[in-house]
């Protein structure tokens, strides 16, 4: 009982929780333990409803990330229904045939549930041995409609339960962003490695994926290892009604990913600014960072009448980070490594048995850049100062900084600035460093309070007013 409430809190539809399959199987089953508490006495009842809680047991396995592959998905799905289905309709075999028929209950018999059981499985797996039979009307009405069913899904196809909803919902705390285009397990499972990674600041926001085909088994196993962030809607940008069920307009932001080994580059880039168009269309407001392959395709993003970059609308064009990693290499051996690392979210722990300089390089690859606004003590310092201050203080790299133009335009970003430049309140600051909860240090750094502290992972927030 104490479960049924927990999963009834945190259900997000109560009414279609009160109407799903295991919600029944509690209505009858949790109720007769009272009465049987009650009464002092026993019941045969309904118990054997339970047998179909292991129908369950494939998503718990996958939220465990025990079960990966699509053929494993669907061996534990087989086996645990048709063990759920035979221990259910054995209980109800051995309840019809130990009560017997109703209105004088005359002809009910002794009947062990593993009888019961055995009577089943060789009931659908051959044409049964005689040697055990149903004896009541209900019995062998039961059995009857129990092969015709199973005669029924034998010749019907499955088909693979996509995660679909009829809208959704959002929750007034949090945030979410929509995923479109080119949705598989390769680029969902690598976005959500990165976009869900444990260096990142803790932020509420789900991860709406939007995509007109219904997901494989292995994407659907992902879907639920992650079903706290991440929805799944069967659906297509291009639809009006669609944009509205994932509520595109209310969304933070919306992703459009390209098919980075498709035979046809510019098929693909013209497929996406198609849908930035429908997007767009919908929601000119909203902002919209697409993947390209090829940069000429660049160009026709700016006929689109509602396209800002001031509003946060980006491009990512896969062949020019490639070509400007290679260029960059050139003039400096090892940059396309160094930004690769920056760029991609790792994190990795040493090891006495590896070499030290091998140890030095795995830390340097867990490294990321991260913002965070300095503290008031850095009021008034210089950029050399702050950086020196982090650096053996905080244990963070600073490289540069947030400053304000004087022209009252749009603050820059400076890179190891001059020394006229002064720190001012709340400046952001740009930092290497290996997670968010690091990078932190520099919001929480105060003199009065952290000026005597050795260990960098003992700077927390301060009570004080500075």
């Amino acid at each position: 009982m104490v479960y049924f409430f927990i999963r009834f809190i945190a259900a997000s539809d109560k009414l279609w929780f009160m109407l799903e399959l295991y919600s029944f199987v509690d209505y009858f089953t949790i109720p007769p333990s009272f009465v049987s508490i009650y009464l002092d006495r026993t019941w045969i009842g309904l118990r054997f409803l339970r047998a179909l809680r292991m129908m369950s047991v494939p998503d718990i396995l996958q939220y465990l990330n025990v079960l990966k592959t699509s053929s494993s998905i669907r061996l534990a799905q087989l086996v645990s229904i048709v063990i759920s289905v035979w221990l259910t309709a054995a209980g109800i075999i051995h309840l019809l045939e130990n009560s017997g028929d109703p209105l004088d209950f005359a002809n009910a018999r002794k009947l062990t549930y593993w009888e019961c059981v055995y009577y089943l499985i060789v009931t659908m797996s051959t044409v049964g041995y005689g040697d055990v039979y149903c004896q009541t009307t209900l019995g062998q009405v039961f059995i009857v409609l129990f092969i015709l069913v199973g005669l029924r899904t034998s010749v019907c196809s499955e088909r693979a339960s996509a995660n679909v909803s009829n809208g959704y919902l959002l929750l007034a705390v949090l945030r979410h962003i929509v995923v479109c285009g080119h949705i598989t397990y390769e680029s969902v499972s690598h976005f959500l490695k990165d976009f869900l990674h444990e260096d990142r600041e803790d932020v509420d926001v789900e991860v709406v994926f939007l995509h007109r085909k219904p997901p494989d088994l292995e994407l659907e196993g992902l879907i639920k290892r992650h079903f706290t962030t991440v929805e799944f809607f069967q659906g297509s940008v291009m639809n009006p009604i669609d944009l509205q069920r994932v509520k595109v307009h209310e969304a933070d932001a919306c992703l459009v990913l390209a098919n980075k080994y498709c035979q046809d580059p510019d098929a693909e880039d013209a497929a996406n600014i198609m849908r930035v168009i429908s997007i767009k269309n919908y929601s000119d407001d909203i902002r919209v960072i697409i993947q390209l392959m090829q940069y000429h395709n660049k160009a026709y993003l700016l006929n689109i009448p509602s396209w800002n970059w001031k509003r946060g609308d980006d491009v990512i064009c896969v062949s020019e980070l490639k070509l400007g990693f290679i260029a960059q290499s050139c003039l400096a051996p090892g940059f396309s490594t160094m930004m690769a690392n920056l760029f991609a979210m790792r994190s990795y722990k040493t090891s006495p048995d590896m070499p030290a300089w091998q140890n030095d390089y795995l830390c340097g690859t867990g490294m990321e850049m991260y913002t965070e606004s300095l503290s008031a003590s850095f009021t008034g310092m210089t950029f050399p100062q702050a950086a020196e201050l982090c650096f053996v203080k905080l244990k963070l790299l600073l490289l540069a900084i947030e400053v304000a133009v004087d022209d009252g335009a749009d603050s820059k970003i400076a890179i190891n600035p001059k020394k006229k430049i002064k720190i001012t309140l709340n400046t952001q600051g740009f930092f290497i460093a290996q997670s968010a909860d690091e990078v932190k240090r520099a919001w929480f750094y105060c003199k009065n309070c952290h000026e005597d502290i050795k260990d960098e992972k003992l700077i927390k927030k301060c009570k004080c007013k500075n």
